[in-house]
């Protein structure tokens, strides 16, 4: 019998963006420095049957989560209150956590674990271990680091059609410059929204 061939665990970053890349509070949980971010909520008006399908699948095929501090604090205000009938609060709250910061005292929402120093190596010992994908939503500081070092095996962009002309980008001035990506696949949703799935040129 053959024996089956083990891989290493996936990086799956999966982001909200507007035309003009903005990705701050598409769920409008966020407030910037001067308040609640005046385009907060803005990925609700182009919701369809079928987004939230994929993102339920989406967390199926997942186990774990990899989050930056702010949507870490952001997600566990939220989620062990929310309540839905496709299960998807359940899953948030019962996988496990993996929290990126070097700011943040205790990680109290459920199966959460803090990762303080050596990001890169913590995050490549995460891949090494057996599992299924391990997801990165919001997280921007956190994507553009896991990118430079060359740890992310699946870029997914769901490109909304509107411009807000303002607010936290994905890819800001400071980013630096990242090898080409291999577009994977496309799919446009009947809300207009685009996903955009990216591959890391190896």
């Amino acid at each position: 019998m053959a024996r089956e061939v083990s891989r290493m665990r996936r990086i799956v970053v999966s982001e909200f963006v507007s035309l003009d890349g903005v990705m701050q509070a598409p769920g409008g949980r966020e407030e910037d420095a001067s308040g609640s971010f005046k385009h907060g909520g803005w990925s609700f008006k182009f919701r369809d049957d079928q987004v939230p399908k994929y993102k339920l699948d989406e967390l199926a095929a997942s186990d774990a989560l990899l989050l930056g501090r702010k949507t870490y604090e952001i997600f566990a205000a939220y989620w062990p209150k929310a309540k839905d009938d496709a299960g998807f609060a359940d899953k948030m709250n019962n996988l496990a956590k993996h929290v990126v910061s070097t700011t943040l005292k205790k990680a109290d929402w459920n199966n959460s674990k803090l990762i303080r120093t050596n990001v890169a190596d913590e995050v490549r010992k995460l891949k090494q271990q057996p599992g299924k994908d391990i997801l990165v939503y919001g997280s921007a500081k956190l994507v553009n680091t896991l990118l430079q070092h060359d740890l992310v095996d699946e870029l997914r962009l769901m490109v909304h059609p509107v411009v807000l002309g303002s607010g936290r980008r994905l890819f800001d001035d400071h980013a630096e410059m990242l090898k080409p990506l291999k577009l994977a696949e496309s799919k446009t949703f009947p809300s207009g929204i685009v996903l955009l799935s990216y591959h890391q040129a190896k």
